[in-house]
Parts: structure tokens; C-alpha cells; sequence
């Protein structure tokens, strides 16, 4: 199946009933908010989506997105590589919808546009700064011992500061 681009949004009522499926690819310079955490925005997010109805009658929207990213060691501050798998399953909701409860734990939920629609592109992006490392870092051994800024030595102790309540002590005993 050839690669092509990822659709933005999808009415995801109309895509299960057709049990659609989108093999395709989404460029990294196309998700800002992501791209706001990278060090370099090139390259493309493999994604596999499929839309259906499961056992209950639910709608679901499940898929994969995977890419190679470039991010700052909180270390060293070198460049790295990462390595980014995300699966994810949803099952849309209508802004006014109160059936909440029923959805079984194993959907996200994510409500749909006034159009009816979900954004993909924003639903993948949400999945790729999810699987994100709040903070990135090399292996110990594989920061550059020269970046570091680690200090040696022994911390002072503090010096002892008067207790504001002692002169209550005082008017105590009087």
C-alpha cells in the first residue's frame, strides 16, 4: 500500500460504517505544537488508523503513529535521537453526549467539531507530545563529562536564625 498524506479530519460515523482505514504519513513540520519541543522538525510520522463499530455498537478510531525525533539532552544538552511509538484507540463523542459512563476503559474519548468531525492530525499530535519524556536524557555513560554542570563540595549548614516565637515565650512567663 503506498504512503500517502493522513486525511486532517474524518467523520468518524461515516468512516466506521465504511470500516475505513488511512496508511499514510504525517509531516513533523505540520505539528506545531510538537515541533515546539523538537530540535529539528524533519522527517514524517508513520500512522495507521482504522475506523469501525466494536462489540457494543460503539464508533472507534484506534491506530499507531510512530517517528524518529530530535530533542535536547536536560543533561548535557547535546542532540539525541528518539525513537516514538504511540497506539491509541478513541471512541467519539458528541459535545452534548451523556453517555459517558458506558465507554468501556479501554477508549479515550474525543469529541467531535460542530461539523461532526475529528481533527486526526491533532489527535496523532496529541498521542506523539503524550509519549514525549517530560525529560529527555542520554544514558548516563553517553553525556559528554565536559557539559555537565554538576558542583563538588560540602554544603554549609545554615545559620541559626532566632525563633520569631520567643517573645511570646517571654510574655508567657510574665
Amino acid at each position: 500500500m503506498q504512503k500517502v498524506k493522513i486525511p486532517v479530519t474524518i467523520d468518524p460515523y461515516r468512516t466506521a460504517q465504511k470500516r475505513s482505514s488511512f496508511d499514510g504519513i504525517l509531516q513533523l513540520q505540520n505539528l506545531t505544537r510538537l515541533s515546539e519541543q523538537l530540535s529539528n522538525t524533519d522527517g514524517d510520522v508513520a500512522v495507521v488508523i482504522h475506523c469501525g463499530n466494536d462489540e457494543q455498537g460503539l464508533v472507534y478510531i484506534e491506530g499507531e503513529a510512530q517517528c524518529t525525533v530530535q530533542v535536547r539532552c536536560e543533561r548535557c544538552g547535546d542532540e539525541m535521537t528518539l525513537n516514538i511509538n504511540s497506539s491509541f484507540a478513541y471512541t467519539p463523542l458528541k459535545g452534548d453526549d451523556s453517555a459517558q459512563e458506558e465507554i468501556p476503559q479501554r477508549y479515550d474519548v474525543v469529541e467531535t467539531d460542530e461539523h461532526g468531525e475529528v481533527n486526526l492530525r491533532q489527535l496523532v499530535e496529541d498521542e506523539l507530545i503524550l509519549a514525549l519524556p517530560l525529560f529527555p536524557m542520554h544514558d548516563e555513560g553517553q553525556c559528554d563529562p565536559n557539559k555537565l554542570q554538576m558542583s563538588w563540595g560540602v554544603i554549609e549548614p545554615e545559620p541559626e536564625k532566632p525563633n520569631p516565637f520567643a517573645i511570646l515565650q517571654e510574655l508567657k512567663k510574665k
